[in-house]
């Protein structure tokens, strides 16, 4: 069955200390219960909030040069995931439009293609192949 990987955005600069109290309260409830939702429908596999991103760019004279932010410049960063398994498109969206609402801020879907590592005896041997 296809997975899926549900992206919520935020601002660059959102800061959830900012936020009025009661709203994140009601906020943080819609998601519990979503998540309950996804996880008593068999859905839900895996699912975390990320902090700040860091790059590493090579440069041409070899080096590398670490810089705060995601690789792309833009006005949004990823703020949390779920991992869903879905029949179908169709089915992960119907849950996108339900994180979307509990959330109250975009949210991106994207079907994941797995690449299995191979088993490690074989990886090691020259058997296996990708």
């Amino acid at each position: 069955m296809p997975h899926y990987l549900v992206s919520g955005y935020r601002p660059d600069d959102f800061d959830p200390s900012t936020q009025d109290e009661a709203m994140m309260e009601e906020i943080m409830e819609e998601i519990h219960a979503l998540n309950r939702e996804m996880i008593a429908a068999g859905v839900r596999k895996f699912a975390g909030g990320l902090g700040p991103a860091r790059t590493l760019r090579p440069q041409p004279n070899g080096e590398l040069l670490l810089t705060d932010g995601p690789y792309l410049e833009t006005k949004e960063h990823i703020g949390g995931f779920w991992i869903l398994e879905c029949a179908d498109m169709d089915e992960a969206l119907a849950w996108v439009r339900k994180g979307a609402k509990a959330c109250r801020t975009a949210i991106e879907v994207q079907e994941i293609f797995f690449y299995p590592a191979p088993d490690i005896a074989q990886f090691l041997s020259g058997v296996a192949t990708e």
